[in-house]
């Protein structure tokens, strides 16, 4: 999903850039390769080649792409480089964009062509389902001389097992060169409790010892805010149902602030400790509703909840209307502007005394919910192979990954090296501190808006705290000492002032034993067999309905026959026959996790 950028201090930072060098492709020789019907775009056209003779015919190649929020053919200063290094252009084919679910996946698939490039997830059975309908390329004959995938090579492997057919299928996305219990986040965890702190800091900073705690606290906030920026209502929460999936995502946000992640029917504690059924009386997902219907009952929730989507919530964070925020990168992406954070206004993450925030660890052996491969149908296979070569070298991270992996740019335009260090340009400070909106990339690298040009594909290829070994920096600028020194400001002096002086939540929150960090592993989930599978459509159906219906309740006499009743009919439906799948698959993956926390040790 797309969100609209102004001006901020910590926002999720747009991926970028452009890269002028020629590069070496890997492989067989280029400008062969399989010559058939390749989908939607016109393939190729007679032009001379920008990119040194090297691919002398220019192809528009269909991207299938799973993570997309856009659909056409990339443009701006991106293309640019695709063009020049590559000389072909990428016309995106974005389900998200096109909507209905997984309909255009089956449309294209039975067709015999999904795409000549295809970012899709490889668990639940896909990466088996695509090779067995010959719609992948078996890469192994390509790969000889792919200097930058070869470091890959064990990631790739594992990831190509998942097709049960012997090849080089595919190349899974976050590959990390970082420890697997190391947290991939890079100066916000991704779950934690965050709340606006200038009206945190004028209510007395009080101390939360549980979750329940912070009713109070953000009633005495909601009460000192009084109106929104523009002279709205404000309140505490503002929730949204359009992530909802197997539960309401938003109670599931909740839990993840004491280590929880939701599988399905079942929430497994990250460190193993614990799987429990979301209909446990004493569960963490029950605790969750729980505390969204007492925080309606003390008119903390905004009314229109259960009827706008998430693209009207972020206006109101613009706003000033919401002060909680479920996630960091919510509320400091679209409330953190620079005068804001000036004048000390702003999100930051508080403590609770008794939470487990859950942390994602990096990832050595890469995600299998993401990964990228070649269209059987390509024409020209080996020219995309250098491609995907390409995007997992430190040009290719630095330039593609992501819209929000947070990775710094080209050298040059957005930052330099200065004393061994890398620092921003003025162009960089524009477009990572400031913000600024209709920001242009000069001519020389491409044109046209900063942010339009931005890669449109959507995969981060390696994790985004990763290091370039060659030369020791971070991929991700909100970790270097420049970009830190540039963004403080009264608001984050003043949470650094309650906070030991350091310089990010996450280093705080790690310090003090606050986290609960997901190992990462290359774990991935089993499809369900079909019955199970219909048994769990109905189910959630009924799961996700009953609890926006107990956070509104009238009372706790309705609150709790609501809770009854979503047990009753969810277990006539056949609830515990998914359960007992859903906890099997936590088990399998705790076995994974305690063997990556054992590499890692």
């Amino acid at each position: 999903m797309r969100k609209t950028m102004k001006k901020r201090v910590l926002g999720i930072a747009l991926v970028t850039a452009m890269i002028a060098s020629s590069l070496t492709g890997c492989g067989k020789n280029s400008n062969g390769g399989n010559n058939g019907n390749n989908g939607n775009s016109n393939k190729s056209a007679e032009t001379s080649s920008e990119s040194g003779g090297k691919y002398e015919k220019t192809i528009t190649v269909d991207v299938f792409d799973s993570q997309a929020n856009f659909q056409g053919v990339q443009s701006g200063w991106f293309a640019k480089i695709v063009k020049e290094k590559f000389n072909m252009e990428l016309n995106i084919i974005a389900p998200n964009v096109a909507g209905g679910g997984d309909s255009l996946y089956q449309t294209r698939s039975a067709n015999g062509d999904l795409g000549d490039l295809i970012i899709t997830n490889l668990d639940k059975s896909r990466l088996k389902d695509m090779v067995s309908a010959g719609l992948v390329l078996n890469m192994t004959d390509y790969l000889d001389s792919c200097e930058n995938l070869k470091k890959y090579e064990e990631a790739i492997k594992q990831a190509s097992e998942l097709a049960e057919t012997e090849g080089m299928w595919a190349v899974p996305s976050e590959i990390s060169n970082q420890a697997a219990t190391e947290p991939c986040e890079a100066l916000e965890p991704t779950n934690a409790p965050s709340l606006r702190w200038d009206l945190y800091a004028a209510v007395g900073y009080p101390q939360m010892s549980t979750l329940e705690d912070m009713l109070d606290v953000l009633k005495q906030m909601q009460d000192k805010a009084g109106k929104s920026d523009s002279g709205k209502d404000v309140y505490a929460f503002s929730l949204f149902k359009d992530w909802d999936g197997d539960i309401m995502q938003n109670a599931g946000a909740l839990a993840s602030l004491y280590g929880y992640e939701p599988s399905g029917f079942a929430m497994s504690k990250v460190d193993g400790s614990d799987v429990q059924s979301i209909l446990d009386e004493d569960g963490i997902y029950l605790r969750a509703l729980k505390f969204l219907y007492q925080a309606n009952q003390m008119g903390l929730v905004d009314p229109e909840s259960t009827t706008q989507n998430f693209d009207t919530l972020q206006t109101k964070y613009d706003d000033g209307a919401v002060l909680y925020s479920l996630w960091p990168w919510l509320g400091t992406s679209r409330y953190n502007t620079t005068e804001n954070a000036a004048n000390g206004k702003g999100f930051q993450s508080a403590v609770i005394d008794d939470m487990q925030c859950l942390s994602y660890g990096s990832m050595p052996l890469g995600k299998m919910e993401v990964g990228i491969m070649v269209g059987s149908k390509a024409e020209d296979p080996q020219r995309l192979v250098d491609f995907i070569d390409w995007l997992y070298s430190p040009e290719g991270i630095q330039t593609s990954t992501a819209q929000t992996g947070g990775t710094c740019g080209p050298e040059g335009l957005t930052w330099e090296m200065k004393d061994g260090k890398p620092v921003l340009t003025e162009f960089g400070v524009k477009a990572f501190v400031d913000i600024e909106d209709g920001l242009n990339v000069p001519e020389e690298w491409g044109g046209g808006s900063w942010k339009d040009g931005v890669s449109q594909l959507n995969i981060k290829t390696v994790g985004i705290v990763d290091v370039d070994e060659e030369t020791g920096m971070c991929y991700n600028y909100q970790r270097w000492d420049d970009y830190q020194s540039r963004i403080s400001t009264k608001l984050t002096e003043d949470w650094a002032a309650h906070h030991d002086g350091v310089k990010s939540s996450i280093e705080y929150l790690s310090d003090n034993n606050l986290l609960l960090v997901l190992a990462g592993t290359n774990y991935a989930t089993p499809e369900y067999d079909t019955d199970i599978s219909t048994i769990k459509e109905q189910c959630k159906q009924s799961i996700v309905a009953y609890s926006w219906q107990m956070v509104f309740a009238k009372d706790d006499a309705e609150f709790n026959s609501l809770y009854k009743e979503m047990k009753e009919t969810v277990n006539g439906l056949g609830f515990e026959q998914v359960l007992a799948v859903d906890k099997q698959n936590c088990q399998d993956k705790i076995v994974k996790i305690k063997e990556a926390v054992e590499v890692s040790k």
